[in-house]
């Protein structure tokens, strides 16, 4: 389903609007949180573990949470655009010149809708990464949490133009494996599934937290600890994941391959139902 509303339409605040004040601290320090849900048939099904990582988020940065009126926003858009992409990014709001948290400050939110992106078809079947030369920084205080300084992922985005390789691999400074640019990451090693520790660095993300709970439900086995990367490549199993994309299987990274296992697919199943 998809309604007829511009390709890109943005609210803030809950008016129709498509401009903030120079003076917001979201523009100026990076000071808030984004939120990208995907919308099917005017419902945003993963909401609830979104709502929980930005609650999470505005406790880290003492941003008042005006829950239940996000929560009708997002509805709102939801409805607008059908089938689509949710952005929402919420701010401290306009401030002074410094650091120093206003005492007043008034929160902004800012939510604009778009269509769902355009993936090539095939990468359902498998994707090849780029492994990334940007490092992230530890800083325990803002890890897991989806902060608007996203530099980071900027620059390691950047490493690469080739579409042959759909996402990029990102370790920290010791030289684990924490996530993609855009996604997280499992890799099946010795019969269980490994998902990268994210307690000094990375993003939570809602597809990560979705498939952890169903492998909880079903039994299957599975570490949330360090992944370095020669374990990465003993893996027999590996794919990135989040609330756009679902789960792409990887097939390459530099002269490893893997096949696309059963219980990779089990998990790409999982994900895809979320949105029917």
């Amino acid at each position: 389903m998809s309604h007829s509303i511009p390709v890109a339409t943005t609210w803030v605040n809950g008016q129709l609007a498509d401009h903030l004040p120079v003076t917001d601290r979201g523009l100026a320090y990076g000071d808030g949180l984004f939120e990208t849900l995907r919308a099917s048939q005017g419902r945003l099904p993963l909401l609830e573990l979104h709502l929980k990582r930005l609650q999470r988020g505005c406790d880290v940065l003492r941003i008042p949470f005006r829950r239940q009126l996000i929560e009708e926003e997002l509805g709102s858009a939801a409805n607008a655009i059908g089938d689509g992409v949710v952005k929402l990014t919420l701010t401290r709001g306009s401030g002074q010149r410094g650091y120093a948290m206003p005492a007043d400050a008034q929160p902004t939110r800012v939510i604009a809708v778009f269509p769902l992106p355009e993936y090539p078809a095939d990468r359902r079947d498998g994707v090849q990464l780029y492994c990334c030369a940007t490092r992230l920084s530890d800083q325990p205080l803002l890890a897991g949490i989806k902060h608007l300084n996203r530099l980071e992922q900027v620059l390691a985005r950047s490493e690469w133009q080739d579409p042959a390789f759909a996402e990029g691999l990102v370790c920290d400074q010791q030289g684990r494996v924490v996530e993609g640019t855009m996604s997280n990451l499992f890799a099946r090693v010795a019969g269980e599934w490994v998902t990268p520790d994210l307690s000094r660095c990375g993003v939570q993300g809602v597809m990560r937290d979705y498939l952890l709970a169903r492998m909880l439900e079903r039994g299957q086995r599975f570490t949330v600890g360090a992944l370095t990367l020669d374990a990465l490549h003993q893996a027999d199993q590996v794919f990135c994941c989040n609330s756009l994309i679902g789960v792409w299987p990887v097939i390459r990274l530099g002269d490893r391959a893997w096949q696309v296992g059963s219980e990779t697919r089990l998990l790409q199943s999982l994900a895809e139902q979320v949105y029917l």
